[in-house]
């Protein structure tokens, strides 16, 4: 590690996956910018932070609009010190059946997923790049190899691996490793909206999702921060353009 503390920015991350990434790299010794659509939402996680004896700072942004995202990458620099490590796990889900699915339904899921990742990497990287260091890790998913009622989903899914990829090479000869992670059944929030909209009961939904993964469990969101944690260490510099699945066991 420098000198100087890292400080990392993760999208998302008023609650589940994100909010375990800001508090497992805070307790990794990092600066935290906790961003999600509001400010306030991110209090929770930014006071778990500063009682633990960290330092974090909560910040509202639309990451689909490009004014929103580059303001707070701006702030985040004045107020922390350069962002040397992001991780793009903002989503949001509008699930639906392909003759049902709307074009709000496909234009939200895209704009926050795919076009988030791609606008704060984009403000992002030149503070990588001008201090030949960086990570940067997006938020996949085991749908990404398909998943009935999420063809958006799915879609951005896929797409962010292929962005991950593409990342990796170009601005791998500046230091910057670009890699991604893809959980499988984890327990938050999001997966509770899903058994909603299959219309099952979720520790019914958690029970028989455990029954089908080799290690037999539902996954954690500290699961996923754990593997984030690895992939954005001085120790994973010579791993990068990888899809790391979080899910329990192999997946294709």
């Amino acid at each position: 590690m420098s000198e100087e503390p890292r400080v990392a920015i993760v999208t998302g991350a008023a609650r589940g996956i994100g909010a375990a990434t800001a508090r497992r790299l805070a307790a990794d010794g990092m600066a935290v910018a906790v961003v999600d659509i509001e400010e306030s939402a991110s209090k929770e996680t930014v006071d778990a932070i500063v009682a633990a004896g960290g330092r974090a700072l909560g910040v509202g942004a639309d990451v689909s609009d490009r004014a929103q995202v580059e303001a707070a990458v701006e702030r985040v620099a004045a107020e922390l010190g350069a962002p040397t490590v992001l991780v793009n796990n903002a989503g949001v889900l509008r699930d639906n059946l392909l003759f049902k699915m709307t074009d709000a339904d496909w234009d939200t899921v895209m704009g926050v997923h795919l076009r988030g990742a791609f606008l704060f990497s984009q403000a992002a990287q030149k503070h990588m790049v001008e201090r030949k260091w960086g990570r940067i890790v997006n938020l996949s998913s085991t749908s990404a190899l398909g998943n009935r009622g999420q063809a958006n989903y799915s879609a951005a899914k896929a797409g962010l691996q292929g962005f991950t990829k593409t990342l990796a090479i170009e601005l791998g000869p500046f230091g910057v490793t670009v890699n991604a992670v893809a959980p499988g059944f984890i327990v938050t929030d999001m997966t509770a909206a899903t058994a909603a909209r299959m219309k099952v009961d979720f520790e019914a939904l958690q029970q028989h999702a455990a029954a089908e993964i080799p290690v037999r469990r539902t996954g954690r969101p500290e699961d996923v921060a754990h593997t984030i944690s690895f992939l954005v260490s001085e120790g994973a510099s010579f791993v990068s353009g990888q899809i790391v699945y979080v899910a329990g066991g192999p997946k294709d």
